[in-house]
């Protein structure tokens, strides 16, 4: 981990805001103290130390899909508790990090300017994709949020698009939060034996982390690489349905640059990447 910060380190002297997509693990299993959930623990807590302090965080979760781009767009946002089963403390996380209204609207007019149809949720509060990484990452909950909704088409390519129309937030000490993961297979959670080695899971990593790192790789080749995610190896195994792969597909699109690798590691027994742009 080490290594992985001191690189980042390096990378964050070029004065724009850090876009990063994280796995934000299994529902409210990283705050009930869940031991398969630590790595990602400690590099949530620790890559906040390596990034300059946002004056507002942009985050987009895998949990909401709309027929077009929206936006939450209230002063006070609540939070939704996407996720059942779990016990009582678990409905009762508290994350009282403000909105950003005019964030919001700006947001909104990027993506209009584009060609993309958007548009704001005065109503919607975070979900768990927001609330969980963020109590790790940002405890005392000072920094405003905004929450953006994924398109449900799922296409890669439009949602590549996106985030090149929000890439003037880099500009503008925006922290652009792509929280998924780099896993999402219920069935194989459920199902496996914990230390069991998963070669779908493996290969499709390896393909990942090639794919976003790889030097030797154009910004055509890593672009249609995702866009055609589905033919990577044991693509559908890993992702069943793609919700959870598709924040990465914004993040990279902000910039369509090479990342870097800034956690690697096991979650809940399988394989997870985080990148940083």
């Amino acid at each position: 981990m080490t290594d992985i910060l001191n690189r980042v380190n390096r990378k964050m002297k070029d004065k724009m805001s850090p876009i990063l997509f994280i796995p934000h693990g299994g529902g409210p299993l990283p705050l009930l103290g869940d031991p398969g959930h630590q790595e990602m623990i400690s590099f949530l807590k620790e890559i906040t130390s390596t990034l300059a302090e946002p004056s507002a965080i942009l985050v987009v979760s895998a949990h909401w899909e709309e027929a077009e781009v929206t936006i939450t767009s209230s002063d006070t946002p609540a939070l939704i508790y996407d996720y059942y089963g779990f016990p009582d403390e678990a409905y009762k996380i508290d994350y009282p990090a403000p909105g950003n209204p005019a964030l919001a609207h700006r947001i909104k007019d990027l993506l209009q300017r584009s060609g993309i149809n958007a548009h704001l949720d005065s109503q919607r509060g975070f979900d768990h994709g927001v609330f969980i990484p963020l109590k790790i990452m940002y405890p005392e909950a000072h920094i405003p949020c905004v929450q953006m909704s994924l398109v449900n088409s799922l296409d890669p390519e439009t949602h590549i698009q996106i985030g090149h129309a929000l890439s003037a937030l880099r500009k503008e000490n925006v922290l652009i939060l792509g929280s998924g993961f780099s896993f999402h297979n219920l069935k194989a959670f459920a199902s496996q034996h914990t230390g069991t080695p998963d070669s779908g899971n493996e290969a499709f990593e390896r393909w990942l982390i090639d794919t976003c790192t790889n030097t030797s790789l154009s910004s055509d080749e890593r672009t249609k690489r995702l866009i055609h995610w589905g033919d990577a190896p044991s693509a559908r195994y890993c992702h069943p349905r793609e919700e959870h792969l598709l924040p990465l597909h914004v993040c990279y699109g902000v910039t369509s640059a090479l990342a870097t690798l800034v956690f690697e590691g096991a979650i809940i027994g399988k394989k997870a990447s985080g990148f940083l742009w």
